[in-house]
């Protein structure tokens, strides 16, 4: 069952590589007093993530400090490693958390997993919402190969 607008975030683990090495903080705590979009895809380095999401969200960090988020985070299915390396070389320059769900139980969580056969395996799908004190207050879930409604520019839009 996928979540809803309106449900607590549920309780989970991401993972996050800085200068010091890997650290884990739960949702509970990544959430709390704070307005964050968090916007997932399939996977690091992946066509449309690199070309179009991700950028689009980096392109609109000011945009979206302006109507009131304190947070921007993007989720995947890849490491901790490789979200920092994808970060860096995409110029996040700490505007965007790059969050790991290394083990998808993030996406599990919220019934927004995939099995997305033997090369990418069990990912997250293509979403985006927004958390407001761990309550999920927007939430904009794409069908399977689209991207539409979950570009920063729709999310802006909705805001």
């Amino acid at each position: 069952m996928s979540i809803k607008i309106g449900d607590k975030f549920p309780e989970g683990v991401f993972r996050v590589k800085g200068s010091d090495g890997i650290k884990e903080i739960t949702t509970d705590e990544y959430f709390a007093n704070k307005k964050v979009v968090l916007f997932a895809l399939p996977g690091a380095f992946t066509p449309t993530c690199s070309a179009k999401h991700l950028p689009g969200f980096i392109n609109n960090v000011s945009s979206f400090i302006d109507k009131g988020i304190s947070n921007i985070a993007c989720m995947a299915v890849n490491d901790p490693h490789v979200m920092q390396a994808w970060g860096e070389v995409s110029g996040v320059d700490n505007k965007i958390d790059m969050l790991s769900d290394s083990d998808c139980s993030v996406a599990v969580s919220l019934g927004l997993d995939m099995d997305f056969g033997k090369v990418m395996g069990h990912r997250s799908k293509r979403f985006a919402m927004v958390v407001d004190g761990n309550i999920i207050t927007h939430l904009f879930v794409e069908e399977v190969g689209a991207f539409e409604v979950s570009s920063a520019e729709n999310v802006l839009s909705n805001l």
